[in-house]
């Protein structure tokens, strides 16, 4: 055959063919690879998409009409939208479902859990026991700790509600809401708030109750300028960790635990993937005052927060301190949050073995006797 000749037979065949395989394929989007694509091609340093609104308002919906990357505005309107049609807990189960399709939505599944629990509250006229008859331990258990906060938020005797809404069984989640209702009723000021959290008999309550004070200290989740942090910028440059020397023994773990949220936060987390480093040595600022251990548990806890879907880069991160106390503390902070998130029998155990550094998978498997409220 001609080479002229051999040229256009080839050319028709591999048109046919070309043709054949456009009608036999199917083109229908597929909703993981529109979940996944974003995640490849954004500039956070984490894994997950970006936050900017830019580049999430050109995503394309997904066949079932979600949007192919989630921001909290977008998810938090779906959930309270489900939420007033049907009640709270399909709005929970549908959150539970997307943080576990999709992990990097941990990021801010619990502060939309706090909102559903807020707008629980009123829909039921705060009816406590109807409010939390749903099961609640999706994402930290925050729709238990934003129906605790409304509770303390309306009542017109804090001091002795905030004793009664988790009794009898005074359950570590309950009381960490109300160390977070203690910061609404108190209106951001520490150490109101932390007369309220004494009004506490025991001290593992009052610590409960301190880790959620903290934990709205460093990362309030409301989105109103009046909830923001409430750290003066002079007082930070003289004393990064502060307020956290300043409290009473009892109060300083949980304010050291915390404090690298809003560091972390601060120093724009999602696309400086080396701010988890950084945090390390910045907790070391809370060495003379016995807090770095703490702090440095912290920033393992944020770090494994925001990256679920990336276990071992997480503990990759604590590997970067410079001594083997921090490293373990790290480990520590990962294992909190993974457990606390992920409640299964089991859980800690998966972690761990998805850590590919035998010291930090050393670390992770020695880790135990954290908090199980710290979230």
């Amino acid at each position: 055959m001609q080479p002229r000749a051999f040229a256009i037979l080839t050319a028709l065949l591999l048109g046919v063919l070309g043709l054949g395989s456009v009608a036999v394929t199917d083109w229908t989007p597929s909703t993981t690879a529109a979940a996944a694509a974003p995640a490849a091609t954004g500039a956070t340093g984490s894994g997950a998409p970006p936050s900017g609104g830019a580049a999430v308002t050109g995503a394309s919906a997904t066949p079932t009409g979600d949007p192919a990357v989630w921001t909290r505005s977008t998810l938090r309107n779906k959930l309270m939208s489900e939420m007033e049609a049907t009640d709270p807990g399909v709005a929970l189960a549908d959150l539970d479902r997307i943080t576990k399709q999709l992990p990097y939505t941990v990021r801010f599944c619990h502060p939309i859990a706090h909102e559903l629990g807020h707008a629980a509250v009123k829909r039921f006229n705060a009816d406590f026991q109807k409010v939390i008859s749903f099961p609640h331990e999706t994402c930290a258990a925050g729709y238990l700790h934003g129906a605790v906060e409304e509770m303390l938020n309306a009542s017109q005797q804090p001091e002795v509600d905030l004793l009664k809404l988790c009794a009898p069984k005074n359950s570590g989640p309950c009381i960490h809401g109300v160390g977070h209702g203690t910061m609404f009723v108190a209106k951001q000021d520490v150490a109101k708030a932390r007369d309220l959290c004494n009004k506490f008999t025991t001290d593992q309550n009052r610590i409960r109750c301190s880790e959620g004070l903290f934990m709205q200290l460093f990362g309030p989740d409301e989105e109103d300028e009046k909830a923001k942090a409430n750290l003066p910028a002079d007082k930070l440059a003289q004393d990064p960790l502060y307020p956290c020397k300043d409290q009473p023994a009892l109060f300083q773990s949980a304010c050291f635990f915390y404090a690298p949220t809003f560091y972390l936060s601060s120093h724009d987390y999602p696309n400086h993937p080396e701010v988890y480093a950084d945090a390390l040595k910045w907790c070391l600022a809370g060495k003379a005052s016995g807090g770095a251990v703490d702090c440095s548990r912290g920033v393992g806890s944020r770090t494994m927060k925001y990256n679920l879907d990336r276990e071992d880069w997480a503990a990759q991160q604590c590997a970067t301190a410079a001594d083997g106390w921090q490293r373990k503390a790290c480990a520590e902070g990962l294992v909190s949050y993974y457990t606390v998130n992920y409640t299964e029998a089991g859980a800690a155990a998966r972690l761990c073995g998805k850590i590919t550094n035998k010291e930090m998978q050393g670390y992770c498997r020695s880790a135990s006797g954290l908090s199980a409220s710290l979230d």
